[in-house]
């Protein structure tokens, strides 16, 4: 399996469910999507920028750069050492507003190909910086099976994208992403902590039942960017490095997706949950107006993502 180049056949353009026709994917890649729910594009971003998102990354854990609206996240493990500053925060999230991440979240090239998948009208909606730390040995710096269409209380999910660049070389053994391909052809899977003796970081749920399954690895290149579908079941292992494995990512939805009621479905339990963590923060909005206010507009106009009413 390559996941950048797909498979060698010539296909026909039409007939694709999962990908849309703007002359910049070939069939292969379309077709290797279809079937999958992911690709890697090499090369995407250059170094200059995600250089320029380190430091603003730093920056921020040292207290050096406000962060505003941005909410910082520490690792389980690390929140217990006496950590500080970059070693302490393994994610900031919510960062579509800041000056130098939003050059990525906003990056031509990228919702080029994000066009290719969700159509013109691009809302960003969950965005984030990744600094897995080094494990401690129990295993927290893992990510667990996950489908990311759990956090999302909107639809369709075919008109939902992941985007996820690497800002140095990620493997293995600093704990690159895995799939399980061709799962995204399923349905959204209950959710919930998984019982790890080392502790699980806030809002890490997984999928239960699915480990033993075969997985994909995804060694990237600094700039090489997945794309993939928000029911692809997928994680990432420990980093067993000395160093820190960064990251950025951004989920973009169409402008034309609808917002649902997740009250009484497998989604409620995020639900509360993210609504608690706003409360904390000051902010009393249930999970729809969470989602519309940390999104931000792409390119397009305006749809019933932003025009539905608060």
């Amino acid at each position: 399996m390559n996941p950048s180049s797909g498979f060698a056949a010539s296909l026909p353009q039409s007939g694709f469910r999962y990908t849309i026709d703007n002359h910049l994917l070939s069939p292969d890649q379309r077709k290797f999507y279809d079937d999958n729910g992911f690709i890697v594009i090499p090369n995407l971003l250059d170094d200059e920028l995600l250089e320029e998102c380190r430091k603003r990354f730093v920056d921020i854990c040292e207290g050096n750069v406000d962060k505003g609206a941005m909410t910082l996240m520490k690792d389980v493990s690390l929140a217990k050492s006496g950590a500080k500053g970059e070693y302490l925060y393994n994610k900031v999230q919510d960062i579509v507003w800041e000056e130098v991440f939003s050059k990525y979240i906003l990056h031509p090239k990228l919702l080029d190909y994000v066009e290719c998948f969700i159509g013109p009208n691009i809302t960003a909606v969950h965005s984030m910086l990744i600094n897995k730390p080094p494990d401690s040995g129990k295993m927290t710096s893992t990510h667990p099976l996950h489908q990311d269409l759990h956090y999302f209380p909107f639809r369709p999910a075919d008109l939902i994208v992941a985007a996820w660049t690497a800002m140095e070389e990620v493997t293995e053994e600093n704990g690159c992403l895995f799939v399980l391909p061709g799962t995204h052809k399923g349905t959204l899977q209950r959710h919930d902590y998984p019982n790890w003796e080392g502790g699980v970081n806030k809002a890490y749920h997984g999928v239960l039942g699915h480990d033993d399954f075969p997985k994909v690895m995804l060694p990237m290149r600094k700039g090489d960017t997945v794309f993939f579908h928000p029911l692809l079941i997928h994680g990432s292992g420990p980093n067993l490095t000395k160093g820190f494995r960064k990251a950025i990512s951004c989920h973009y939805a169409s402008s034309d997706c609808y917002f649902i009621d997740v009250k009484g479905t497998i989604q409620e339990n995020i639900a509360i949950e993210i609504e608690e963590m706003a409360k904390r923060k000051g902010f009393g909005g249930d999970f729809k107006t969470i989602w519309q206010v940390r999104s931000r507009l792409a390119r397009g106009p305006e749809k019933s993502f932003q025009l539905s009413k608060l």
